[in-house]
């Protein structure tokens, strides 16, 4: 279970990796065919794996715009990992990412084929239009309940302290970007396992995430990804 937590953990992470500019959006991606890469870097600063996503589709639902993101990750070796569409709205110059989509199909049918059953609630991720440094923004969370053969068990992911703390230029190999700089705490736990993360989220206007560092609970760097090139 621990490592059904930890994979939990880092999909609600990648919830905030791509972003991209629109009229509803300044962050998260509304164009229609956008591409973006990102590489993905161990604590020792080795390629870790390469992360690809495409905006598969865009709808206007009223005064919503609704995309549809497709996550396609492979490890250090090209080998894939697994695909993920999740889907997020943008309205009222807020963008919120439906956390029942961050889980991909394969492992929902997995678990499924081994008659665990599955509830899943929470509130979405969200994300205004207008960061200003000092700005706290909204918790996020995820609760899933499993059912398995009669035993009932609770996993519960919780994104909190979410916070801008500045503004910074960075570079990576995909250009140098002016950033607004996030930090957040991401706190899981179930049975026999708790896992606290924290992160620190550089976005750009225009553009999206350019870089994300994740810091064990003693600060030590857990992992951090880059954008390497993109097309809008």
């Amino acid at each position: 279970m621990k490592k059904l937590l930890l994979h939990i953990c880092i999909i609600m992470l990648t919830a905030n990796l791509l972003n991209a500019q629109d009229v509803c959006s300044k962050y998260y991606p509304m164009v229609d065919g956008s591409s973006f890469e990102y590489t993905n870097y161990n604590k020792k600063g080795k390629i870790d794996g390469v992360t690809n996503y495409t905006v598969s589709s865009v709808t206007s639902l009223g005064a919503a715009t609704k995309a549809t993101l497709e996550l396609k990750m492979s490890d250090k070796k090209g080998k894939h990992v697994y695909d993920l569409n999740y889907n997020f709205t943008c309205e009222n110059n807020v963008v919120k990412v439906d956390y029942k989509s961050l889980f991909p199909a394969q492992m929902m049918q997995q678990y499924s084929e081994m008659d665990i059953e599955m509830d899943i609630s929470g509130t979405d991720i969200e994300l205004p239009n207008n960061l200003n440094v000092g700005e706290e923004l909204a918790d996020a969370n995820v609760t899933i309940n499993m059912n398995i053969s009669g035993i009932q068990m609770e996993i519960s992911v919780d994104q909190i302290n979410r916070k801008v703390i500045s503004k910074e230029s960075v570079t990576t190999a995909a250009g140098t970007f002016d950033c607004m700089v996030i930090t957040e705490t991401t706190k899981s736990k179930t049975m026999g396992g708790k896992i606290e993360l924290n992160s620190k989220l550089w976005l750009a206007e225009g553009v999206g995430m350019i870089k994300q560092e994740t810091y064990k609970k003693n600060g030590d760097l857990m992992s951090k990804t880059e954008l390497s090139k993109f097309s809008k």
